[in-house]
């Protein structure tokens, strides 16, 4: 099984990604995995934070000579604005943070919690989700995403969106990660007007795999289908409220006429990763009853706003229980750009880890024989 864990808190000294299960024999690069945490710390709209660190990775263990050895593999990215030692408890929980929660939980300060509840711990998720793409760039699987909707505001998408080359330099081009730049004066002049009224804004990000093979993920048991180990990496993504697969929502609105895909089958495609099964729709997202279909796979999230507020919302001073404003740390006014490279990420892993629970993960070698193995044996099926 292909899993991980992190560790580390926002001042901390550092923050830690462990992977287990990673195959042996893959070549690692660790310039891919620093500009997707480059990445995660851009986007319009972000704070301070963002300018004191500058995230890169360092490959602790699991390597030899560049490739993976199969075992552990630790990343470490660390923290320049280390001071947790220095920092005071906050006497007030803000609202829509973990604040109050956490520090009844575990009958101790809000420092605690907040430390750890932070975002700042994506940043090795990043790192572990860049590494799982490298991965799956050796079976010809394609992860990315990008900002769909922002402050209440939809972004208009070219067509082709599943053409990732194109649509990664589209997107690198715009301020805030969406597929169209030529709207980004628009969302530029939201995101300015709303930090200069101590506000923050939202958004729907869209992650989308190009060329996952059928059969990854299974039927046969609840937590072994893919979409709900999607859905669940996903909403554990700090700050994300909503998760869709395919149509999501929208497909309880509509009869069932407009909802499934049809299939039918074109010899010409038979060599590519749908085996000849194509779809004129894929409002499934590329997955049913828990299993990939050959199509691409389409992850939506919604990001709620920053829970941080220059102008603080009402709170309760947790030592007199008098009502007060909320206390205030450096935030963002708006983080869906970061947001769609950390749901980037996690798919990513969620995908690889299918992947290696499908074709083994012993090795790079024999995963790609049994990959081979498969798909010969599929298209006889």
């Amino acid at each position: 099984m292909l899993r991980y864990w992190t560790a580390g808190e926002s001042h901390g000294k550092t923050l830690l990604a462990m992977i287990d299960g990673f195959p042996a024999g893959l070549a690692i690069d660790e310039e891919p995995i620093n500009r997707e945490l480059a990445r995660r710390q851009g986007g319009y709209g972000r704070g301070g934070r963002q300018r004191i660190e500058t995230d890169k990775v360092e490959v602790m263990t699991g390597i030899w000579k560049g490739l993976t050895l199969g075992s552990p593999i630790a990343l470490q990215v660390i923290n320049r604005d280390y001071k947790l030692e220095r920092l005071e408890d906050l006497p007030r929980p803000r609202p829509g943070h973990g604040d109050l929660t956490g520090a009844i939980k575990f009958l101790g300060p809000i420092r605690a919690i907040l430390e750890r509840a932070s975002a700042r711990e994506t940043a090795v998720r990043v790192a572990a989700g860049a590494l799982a793409k490298q991965l799956l760039a050796e079976f010809g699987i394609q992860v990315y995403g990008f900002v769909d909707e922002l402050g209440g505001v939809a972004i208009d998408r070219p067509e082709n969106v599943d053409d990732v080359d194109a649509m990664i330099a589209k997107r690198d081009e715009s301020i805030i990660y969406s597929l169209n730049p030529e709207q980004d004066p628009q969302f530029k002049e939201l995101i300015d007007k709303t930090g200069k009224a101590g506000d923050t804004l939202g958004g729907i990000v869209e992650v989308r795999v190009v060329g996952a093979p059928f059969g990854l993920g299974t039927h046969a048991q609840w937590e072994r289908k893919l979409d709900g180990k999607l859905a669940q990496a996903v909403m554990a993504v700090q700050a994300i409220k909503g998760v869709e697969i395919g149509m999501g929502f929208e497909a309880a609105r509509l009869p069932g006429s407009q909802v499934h895909d049809p299939i039918h089958y074109d010899p010409m495609e038979q060599e590519s990763t749908n085996l000849g099964y194509t779809r004129p729709t894929n409002n499934a997202g590329g997955l049913e009853a828990g299993m990939t279909n050959g199509q691409t796979i389409v992850v939506r999230a919604a990001k709620k706003p920053i829970s941080t507020l220059r102008k603080p919302l009402e709170s309760v001073n947790l030592e007199t229980k008098e009502s007060d404003t909320a206390s205030y740390e450096r935030s963002d006014v708006c983080a869906v750009s970061a947001a769609s490279v950390i749901v980037e990420s996690v798919v990513a892993f969620e995908i690889a880890t299918a992947l290696v629970d499908k074709f083994g993960g012993d090795s790079l070698e024999e995963m790609k024989a049994r990959y081979q193995l498969f798909m010969d044996m599929a298209r006889k099926r």
